[in-house]
């Protein structure tokens, strides 16, 4: 927890439940943004930047599933914990199939969240730091997506920002399938018609960048997204 404060988006309608948890992280050296319903919580995830949020399930004007829901079209990543009075199996089922990072049932120890919040936080800060230091060998080309180089012969492409993001995670699924929905939402920020069709402008350019090696293959796999075909 060394060096920057974590940002906590805390979308809770008990008042006091909402206090006692914010007064908590801050003194565990948290920021924490407390909203008392799911419309404000999500009008201040499209305000702010935040690295967890924690969403009661039952809150007026929007539900923390929905709420949760909208975010995920933001950001499909941020860590997202539930928590809620609602224990029967059907709701927790519909919360992790919302995404969830975990659902955690009311009353529960503040120690226990904080421990939770912990883990999650260091495996996501490691992911990266082991993501954002990884690099490609595919067929004839070298991709070092830190510098956003292609590389072939000696030749250097450099890429655009959405150009890297997106073959990256074509790397990262290679020979595998990389959705449209994640690789929108990802990266354009949800997966919209339009945007769908700009991604389809960059799967253009990645190929075009690609064509010097016949065994590398952008595959259009219809109505699920693409798949890099790399030795």
């Amino acid at each position: 927890m060394e060096g920057r404060k974590y940002r906590v988006l805390l979308c809770e309608d008990d008042t006091n439940l909402g206090m006692v948890l914010k007064n908590y992280l801050e003194l565990n050296d948290y920021e924490v943004v407390l909203e008392r319903d799911g419309r404000l919580g999500f009008a201040a995830f499209q305000r702010e930047k935040f690295d967890i949020c924690l969403l009661d399930v039952m809150m007026p004007h929007v539900d923390g599933f929905t709420l949760a829901n909208d975010i995920r079209d933001i950001d499909p990543d941020v860590p997202l914990f539930f928590l809620s009075a609602k224990t029967m199996k059907d709701d927790i089922i519909s919360g992790y199939k919302l995404g969830a990072d975990d659902y955690i049932t009311k009353p529960f120890d503040s120690d226990v969240l904080l421990m939770k919040i912990k883990a999650i936080l260091k495996r996501n800060e490691e992911e990266t730091r082991i993501s954002e230091n990884t690099e490609f060998d595919m067929g004839s080309y070298h991709f070092n997506p830190k510098l956003r180089q292609l590389i072939i012969n000696g030749n250097i492409q450099v890429l655009s920002p959405k150009e890297n993001d997106l073959l990256k995670m074509l790397a990262e699924h290679k020979n595998d399938l990389l959705s449209r929905e994640k690789a929108l939402k990802r990266i354009w920020g949800s997966d919209t018609y339009f945007n769908g069709r700009s991604m389809d402008v960059y799967i253009a350019k990645l190929r075009k960048y690609l064509k010097e090696d016949p065994k590398i293959e952008i595959v259009n796999i219809h109505g699920n997204g693409f798949r890099l075909v790399a030795p």
